[in-house]
């Protein structure tokens, strides 16, 4: 039973937002006035250190909400190709967005046949599928993309029901469904097992859905594999211990008031405390990026963080499966998972492609917890199989930045386009 001074906490949370807004609103008007031209004093040694202490303490107690995809336009070649996110199939928990390119402009481009589909299957575990940007950005010159788009758990009513695991991997099926005769699934992080579970399902039934290739980043397939800090703390804490220290109560007045969440707030301090240092010293150069008037790397700081401290709830049921499932039971290494009566047997596999990708510093998904697929995916030919571990980058850089750019993502769009029965001839 949930204690409850747990069941408290996030109306508390909300509560300390609404107490700071005072001193936040105070905040706000110190950083126009010292910031504004006709101040004279604004370019002195103390009006710049006065601006950036305003602005600095306005940011760290605003609240961050969804942000925005921000992608227009995609570069093709030498042309501008105009890009706009479209909804194509949506549940109470989750859109599916497509990137459409403007056709026009791709036959500018010399793109006068189609790419091949793929669905970027972005991680359920407390950051927007906005974390993915770069992913997308990456895989739309040569791609028609699509991407998971979750929905926070709080703004979801009580009358929807329930969200767990299992639901996660109809939805994969569902979106994978839509798409099309034969697409491509990239599954970033933490989708790696019920993606995986979806693909053999649809396998065993020879779905005309089922995916072409499957694409695992970062992912823990079998998370018994180099243990990280986050797989040790799930092993070490006893199931009950989730169950009463990280369950929520939305509070009002969120469409989703009354429903049992794992707060996104709980997961941030989470990931803070694992790195405290290293995000305090990067407010530290934000406040003197603004006293020297470094308005570049002042808006790197916050084009990062707004996009690492907007977060989302995930809902109770789909949090406790997770831990007990992936990270406690390892049903899916051990061929025990099993979904709606039916046992997920990955070694059913033989016509879809597989390849993984892990970074040689990732602290969340240790080497070997994404090559596991393969040991998994036994019947699959070995020359669909590819396993690809990315020198010099951690978790981010498995699907985001330069070297994911420059290294990983050619390889997997070569992989693509080996295994996609529409566009084999052209690897």
């Amino acid at each position: 039973m949930q204690h409850s001074g747990y069941a408290m906490l996030y109306a508390l949370h909300e509560a300390a937002y609404y107490a700071s807004t005072p001193m936040r609103l105070a905040a706000l008007a110190a950083r126009d006035f010292w910031g504004s031209p006709l101040n004279p004093a604004a370019d002195s040694a103390v009006g710049r250190r006065m601006h950036a202490g305003a602005d600095l303490f306005a940011n760290v107690t605003r609240r961050y909400g969804k942000p925005k995809w921000n992608i227009d336009k995609v570069k093709v070649g030498q042309v501008d190709v105009r890009v706009r996110p479209t909804v194509v199939w949506e549940s109470p928990w989750a859109r599916l967005v497509q990137f459409d390119r403007d056709m026009a402009d791709m036959r500018r481009a010399g793109k006068f046949s189609l790419d091949p589909a793929v669905l970027i299957v972005a991680p359920l575990s407390g950051h927007y599928a906005t974390l993915l940007r770069g992913t997308v950005e990456a895989f739309l010159p040569d791609h028609a993309v699509f991407i998971v788009d979750w929905v926070n758990a709080r703004e979801v009513s009580v009358l929807e029901g329930r969200f767990d695991f299992h639901d996660y991997i109809d939805h994969v099926i569902q979106m994978l469904e839509v798409l099309g005769p034969r697409p491509n699934v990239v599954a970033v992080c933490q989708p790696g097992p019920p993606v995986l579970a979806a693909a053999a399902l649809m396998a065993e039934q020879n779905h005309p859905s089922r995916p072409a290739s499957m694409t695992f980043m970062g992912s823990p397939i079998d998370a018994r594999l180099s243990p990280t800090v986050t797989n040790q703390l799930a092993e070490e804490k006893p199931f009950t211990w989730f169950q009463s220290n990280m369950i929520y109560n939305v509070p009002p007045p969120y469409a989703g008031a009354g429903r049992r969440v794992y707060p996104g707030f709980v997961q941030l301090a989470s990931f803070m405390s694992m790195n405290a240092d290293r995000h305090q010293e990067a407010h530290r150069r934000y406040f003197n990026h603004l006293v020297s008037g470094d308005g570049d790397s002042a808006d790197k700081h916050l084009e990062f963080y707004d996009e690492y401290l907007s977060v989302l709830d995930l809902t109770e049921e789909f949090y406790l499966q997770t831990i007990d499932i992936v990270f406690q039971q390892y049903l899916l290494p051990k061929g025990e998972l099993v979904h709606r009566g039916t046992r997920v047997k990955p070694e059913v596999i033989t016509d879809i492609g597989l390849m993984t990708v892990e970074g040689e510093n990732d602290d969340i998904s240790g080497i070997g917890q994404t090559q596991a697929a393969h040991g998994l995916c036994a019947n699959i030919p070995e020359d669909m199989k590819l396993d690809y571990v990315q020198p010099s980058v951690g978790h981010y850089g498995v699907f985001n930045g330069r070297r994911f750019r420059e290294e990983i993502y050619p390889r997997v769009r070569k992989f693509i386009r080996k295994c996609d029965p529409n566009f084999g001839e052209e690897v």
